[in-house]
């Protein structure tokens, strides 16, 4: 599966590449959305450009996976008006990201 990375900050976009690709998925880490064909993107909620970035994905057919911090709420409540796939928090998504991806994977 191809997955996109929308994230500036290094250390967790790194990590999240090499998490996905050790997962056996390809990982392209960007700051904004690329050309090209992805399954699924993983974009932060806390990025100033999340609400731009998602409605373009929607518009493309990408699922989105976003995330924030479990005490933000604000930003959780926009993933939900936005209408992403899955919303995590960002401990979800360093602890079961094998497992998120697995329910885009089919």
């Amino acid at each position: 599966m191809r997955v996109l990375v929308l994230e500036t900050n290094l250390l967790w976009s790194a990590r999240l590449r090499q998490s996905a690709n050790a997962f056996g998925h390809e990982a392209l880490v960007a700051g904004q959305v690329p050309e090209g064909d992805f399954d699924l993107a993983i974009v932060n909620l806390g990025e100033p450009t999340a609400a731009s970035q998602i409605a373009t994905l929607k518009a493309r057919g990408i699922a989105i996976v976003a995330h924030a911090g479990h005490k933000e709420k604000e930003l959780l409540e926009l993933g939900r008006e936005l209408g992403v796939d899955r919303l995590a928090t960002n401990s979800e998504l360093t602890n079961k990201l094998d497992k998120i991806l697995e329910e885009f994977a089919n």
